[in-house]
């Protein structure tokens, strides 16, 4: 970052105090990749094309309720917990502590077999059979007694994020430490749940063998997340690159609550999740599909009910990977998009799937909000309120081209990148074209 730093150096004070030391943070600095809508804006092929150049790939949260999918010499790779850059032989991979691990499926994936890099997940909460049964289950409940649900994925992710926030929760370390008081504590948080879930069933013996297992096997591979990003921070020069789950509209803090995910995927949870110092953190890319999908239900003002939102999902192939939920399709919404930058101060806009407005006569841009016919300033907390809001468009030509084949600014229409320049303009960031 550049700019003007102010000085605040008080030690000449007649009374005399303390003067500031001042230091600059040498070693070398993650490139973060984030989701800037409700997700699947196409974070793994941005992970992907950078992972190329990357030394070492990280995963900093979430769980494998998160899907990415790469297509590398038209072999199709879907990811659910390993970071996208996995694919990259020269690169380390690296899980971080603050992925909540669900064992079985860490083993499940097609890559797995192929994997010889570095797991950190010591301090990583334990996603069970058990809390993936309470999440169908919880999702049933809601439905029953407020007519909707949240929309989960069913991965356990909610009720292990309960576990830690309660700290009831058992994390790696436990699994790899003393079997036996493992299996206590393993034992008494079923128990809870079967208290509070009595329909539920848990062979308790039968995941505590299997758990000892997927210990042995992971035990070679697990080191302290602390120490292995503190040594590739401060060690030779290396480029860290850094993929988040999900997306900030789905963040647990600053999202559309309660249609929201367990974790902090905006830039925060960079630095929870893999212990990184914030000054530590360099280029935030983030991911924006040239026009706005969400799964699941929660509050979409751009939402495209009609003809508009069934030609985006169709040529964009628009259904979940995890869950193969159809996606709600709408214009793209530059005031969620503004709302989120100015929580992550993206240094770049990785614009993907632009290809998917060529066929389109004139494209609608969301520039604005009005509530009782008034604009207002910000984007809703509340979903009751986000629901009722009126957007206003900024409608421009489409340009009627194929852009498949872009690959340089310059080969894309005019009227395309006009369309880009709107958006780079309205939020304040540059951007970048990443044809599907």
């Amino acid at each position: 970052m550049s700019g003007t730093r102010a000085s605040n150096d008080r030690s000449s004070h007649s009374g005399g105090g303390l003067k500031r030391a001042r230091s600059e943070p040498g070693g070398n600095k993650v490139t973060v990749v984030l989701g800037a809508q409700w997700g699947d804006e196409g974070k793994g092929k941005v992970v992907d094309l950078l992972a190329t150049e990357s030394d070492i790939v990280c995963r900093c949260q979430g769980g494998n309720n998160a899907g990415h999918t790469v297509v590398v010499d038209g072999k199709e790779y879907d990811f659910h917990l390993f970071p996208s850059g996995i694919i990259n032989p020269k690169a380390i991979s690296f899980i971080g502590n603050g992925v909540v691990i669900h064992l079985p499926g860490l083993f499940e994936e097609n890559i797995f077999l192929l994997w010889s890099s570095t797991l950190s997940i010591i301090f990583s909460i334990a996603v069970f059979d058990f809390h993936q049964a309470v999440d169908g289950l919880q999702e049933v409940q809601r439905q029953a007694q407020e007519g909707k649900n949240i929309g989960t994925t069913k991965k356990g992710i909610g009720p292990t994020y309960s576990s830690k926030a309660a700290r009831t929760g058992l994390r790696i370390c436990d699994l790899l430490s003393d079997f036996d008081e493992f299996s206590s504590r393993f034992k008494n948080l079923a128990q809870q749940y079967k208290s509070m879930f009595p329909t539920l069933e848990i062979d308790i013996e039968g995941q505590l063998k299997k758990l000892k297992g997927y210990a042995e096997k992971i035990r070679p591979m697990v080191r302290d997340g602390v120490y292995f990003m503190y040594e590739a921070l401060h060690g030779s020069p290396k480029k860290i690159l850094v993929e988040g789950a999900n997306a900030a509209l789905l963040d647990i803090d600053f999202g559309t609550y309660p249609f929201v995910t367990s974790s902090n995927c905006t830039v925060g949870g960079v630095c929870t999740g893999l212990g990184v110092p914030p000054q530590h953190v360099g280029d935030v890319y983030g991911v924006v599909k040239a026009y706005t999908t969400r799964v699941g239900i929660g509050a979409f003002p751009t939402e495209q009910i009609n003809e508009i939102g069934d030609l985006l999902q169709s040529r964009g192939h628009e259904w979940g990977v995890t869950t193969g939920r159809k996606r709600r399709c709408g214009w793209l919404d530059l005031v969620s998009l503004k709302y989120v930058h100015m929580i992550n101060g993206f240094t770049a806009l990785a614009l993907t799937k632009l290809d998917i407005l060529d066929v389109l006569d004139e494209i609608k841009i969301g520039v604005a909000y009005k509530l009782g016919g008034k604009r207002i300033p910000y984007f809703p907390a509340n979903q009751e309120i986000l629901q009722k809001v009126e957007v206003e468009y900024e409608t421009m030509p489409g340009w009627k081209t194929d852009t498949t084949g872009a690959r340089k600014w310059e080969d894309l229409p005019p009227k395309a990148q006009n369309y880009i320049r709107c958006v780079e303009n309205h939020v304040g960031v540059p951007g970048r074209s990443f044809c599907r």
